[in-house]
């Protein structure tokens, strides 16, 4: 099978070093995600989390802590935003305590009107896949993130984790 080559990413045209600012703070989580993935599932879990986010690098940057509790175990991880002034895009990486070492395929792109989006090729289970974290921050009281994945560069999506936030600090 040919590895997934993932389409340009262009930014848009209000991409801009402010587009995260909506999530600065502290935010009790709501999460639900499908049980098993890429797997025609069904069956949705749901929990609660806490994020925490504050800008850094002169807003050109900022760092994600979140907090929850898996199968009675802590678990942490933290996103590291990065906006390159040149190109106009975001690109993320993700670090967790199930894998503490730094993502070897971020995902990069930009926000429109209050939805972001931004992509990777990933791989799960031994299959290629292109990875989409979506922010839409159109009610910034109450942002939502979700997370696709897609076996056919991007044709269609399976929408397997939501996160609904409410600001409690």
């Amino acid at each position: 099978m040919e590895p997934i080559t993932l389409f340009k990413i262009q930014p848009s045209t209000t991409s801009s070093h402010d587009d995260f600012n909506f999530l600065e703070g502290k935010w009790k989580v709501h999460n639900r995600k499908l049980k098993t993935r890429l797997n025609n599932c069904t069956e949705w879990i749901e929990f609660e989390s806490e994020l925490h986010m504050r800008k850094t690098l002169n807003g050109f940057g900022n760092v994600e802590n979140y907090y929850a509790t898996f199968d009675g175990q802590a678990f942490e991880g933290m996103a590291i935003r990065l906006f390159d002034p040149q190109t106009k895009l975001w690109t993320v990486y993700w670090i967790d305590t199930s894998n503490p070492a730094m993502d070897e395929h971020p995902v990069t792109g930009s926000f429109d009107q209050g939805l972001g989006k931004l992509y990777a090729n990933g791989n799960l289970n031994g299959k290629d896949i292109v990875v989409l974290y979506q922010w839409n921050a159109q009610n910034p009281r109450h942002p939502v993130w979700s997370q696709a994945f897609s076996e056919n560069n991007g044709e269609t999506w399976e929408w397997n984790w939501e996160m609904t936030l409410t600001k409690i600090g």
